[in-house]
């Protein structure tokens, strides 16, 4: 990889800690003294006024004796909070549809200095390039950015992924320092049945001393143990107080999240008190633009989290503290001698209102935007571009038919990323089964889109709203082939051929004309225009898709997860309808 893995975001050298240890004993003047701070202390749970003082990257020591200290610089606080940086322990940067830069820009004036980032979606994309491109994108940003190496390309073997990334290729990213774990391993089922590879990419975690992130939907009881049995560390799909208990109760890491669809913060409130200790982390996994903008990043958990009665200083510890010592990141997610000054000071606790933010003992934002600027081109995006190549399509293309009374349909159940496996009797016009709108049931189709094989998968979707049009994308998790939903076939086709002329993204189309539109030419996953930008965008396609009838909150969210063939029940990939149950294609036709 190119870049300097071992700069700004690694390690610390000799003369830094000469230094910090002088400035602390008070031999030489520290960089910056922050006098008069009401810290919130992660490692007790007090909050305690204090001073504090810096040398350079790191902070030299906490504490009364402090007051007064020779500093090159002198803040004095007048007894504003501060706190750690926050660390976002699972987040998809590519599902901001932005580049690093980007989403740096949005989250560290909200107090965010850190983020372990799964680069799983581009590399479903683009393989070892993908990630290579989206980690050296992240050198030099005001945000600290860490990797895990992906586990699942693809995610499952019914479907077609751009890339492969096998053991040998897992191996080689882990021994980069700033890949810090093994990504999600979600074929539990393929774990649960002892299938060789899964179990060995656990391994592979074990012999780099870094942990296997889980995936692990709904699991309890037996498959549960058996997946824990693996050697899998952590989860992020709790969606019921049961269930995250019981995670708990087995060992594992409990990240609690709060993305733009699967929003499991309110369900699992009750688990966040002191007593549970290190075991719970506060991650974002999938967040679009206008979440990012108007809630932010992993800070909306703690805000959140404090309004709900939580201890303040649990609640910054479980997105700070808990997520650097679950990863092994020395030296972060706490105020003190040592550490990192990654640093935010807050105008009111309450709302975790952020008025400036540290990263590695330099200002990065204060009121609310980043100090200075953030060059935007920084990596030849070649080997991440013109990624979109369909097979011919035609209305002919689309053509589903049924010889029985009965289908399966899916249905997507509403702020979660489980969807829900109908049985239904499907509306026929001259012997083909058609979008009927009326009855709320969509043509969904998944088209092969890395020039392959050409496979296309046809079903129907329930519960979606829309009354005319298309709306499709090349945001697919985790393959990301283009998915698309529609009352017109013809409307279908030329929604895909638009994504394809613009190298990826999401269009909406009525009666064959374009009415909205993003590109997204990095990867078919990401746009190089500011979040702001971005933004704009996905309001008009939101708006579109809304004059169209859809119901759903984030369509195009909703739409690129019904694709996603590791969460239950019933999905779309090119290769077909997909049991996540039973891990196996099953017909779109039910037998009587």
């Amino acid at each position: 990889m190119s870049g300097n893995p071992r700069g700004r975001q690694g390690e610390v050298s000799l003369a830094e800690l000469k230094r910090a240890v002088d400035v602390a004993a008070g031999r030489r003047p520290g960089t910056l003294l922050l006098s008069n701070a009401a810290l919130l202390n992660v490692f007790t749970l007090e909050i305690e006024r204090t001073h504090i003082l810096l040398a350079g990257r790191l902070i030299a020591g906490v504490g009364a004796v402090y007051a007064g200290a020779d500093a090159d610089r002198v803040i004095d606080l007048d007894g504003r909070y501060v706190a750690p940086g926050l660390i976002d322990g699972h987040v998809h940067i590519e599902s901001s549809l932005v580049t690093p830069a980007s989403y740096a820009e949005a989250v560290v004036p909200r107090g965010v200095t850190g983020v372990v980032c799964d680069p799983h979606e581009i590399g479903n994309v683009a393989g070892v390039a993908g990630i290579e491109w989206l980690i050296d994108s992240s050198e030099d940003l005001p945000l600290s950015v860490w990797s895990t190496a992906p586990s699942c390309v693809p995610s499952t073997p019914l479907e077609t992924s751009g890339a492969v990334l096998g053991l040998a290729e897992i191996e080689t990213l882990l021994a980069h320092p700033r890949v810090v774990g093994v990504a999600e391993i979600m074929s539990f089922p393929a774990v649960i049945a002892g299938d060789d590879e899964n179990l060995s990419k656990a391994l592979l975690a074990d012999s780099y001393r870094k942990p296997a992130d889980g995936h692990s939907p709904s699991l309890g009881g037996r498959d549960l143990q058996a997946y824990l049995a693996a050697g899998i560390a952590s989860d992020h799909e709790s969606t019921t107080l049961q269930e995250g208990r019981e995670k708990l109760q087995a060992g594992m890491f409990l990240m609690i999240r709060e993305g733009s669809v699967t929003r499991g913060l309110d369900a699992l409130m009750p688990l966040i008190e002191p007593k549970h200790g290190d075991r719970i982390g506060f991650v974002t996994d999938d967040r679009f633009s206008h979440d990012l903008l108007e809630e932010g990043g992993v800070d909306v958990l703690v805000r959140r989290a404090i309004a709900a009665g939580v201890e303040p200083a649990y609640a910054v510890r479980c997105a700070s503290f808990n997520t650097a010592r679950y990863f092994g990141l020395s030296r972060r997610g706490a105020v003190a001698a040592g550490y990192f000054a990654d640093l935010a000071v807050l105008e009111d606790l309450a709302g975790y209102r952020v008025s400036s933010v540290y990263n590695e003992g330099r200002l990065v934002a204060t009121d609310g935007r980043i100090v200075g600027t953030i060059e935007r081109s920084r990596v030849d995006a070649g080997p991440v571009s013109n990624t979109v190549s369909l097979p011919e399509l035609s209305e002919a293309s689309f053509r589903l038919e049924s010889r029985t009374a009965r289908v399966r349909c899916i249905r997507p159940v509403p702020e979660q990323l489980l969807t829900e496996q109908v049985v239904l009797a499907p509306t026929v016009r001259d012997g083909e089964v058609v979008a009927d709108p009326e009855r709320d049931l969509l043509k969904l189709v998944c088209v092969e889109r890395y020039g392959k094989n050409g496979g296309i998968g046809i079903g129907l979707v329930t519960d979606f709203g829309l009354k005319e049009g298309a709306l499709a994308s090349t945001v697919g998790h985790d393959h990301h082939n283009l998915i698309a939903v529609g009352v017109s076939d013809g409307d279908l086709v030329v929604a895909c051929r638009r994504l394809e002329r613009l190298g990826g993204g999401l269009v909406v189309v009525k009666n064959g004309e374009i009415l909205a539109e993003l590109a997204l030419p990095i990867a078919g996953l990401v746009s190089d225009e500011p979040l702001v930008k971005v933004q704009q965008k996905l309001e008009a396609l939101e708006e579109a898709a809304a004059s169209l009838g859809a119901t759903l909150p984030s369509p195009f969210m909703t739409l690129s997860f019904l694709g996603l063939g590791v969460i239950p029940e019933l999905r779309l990939t090119d290769r077909g309808l997909v049991d996540v149950y039973r891990g196996e294609l099953v017909p779109f036709e039910v037998d009587a």
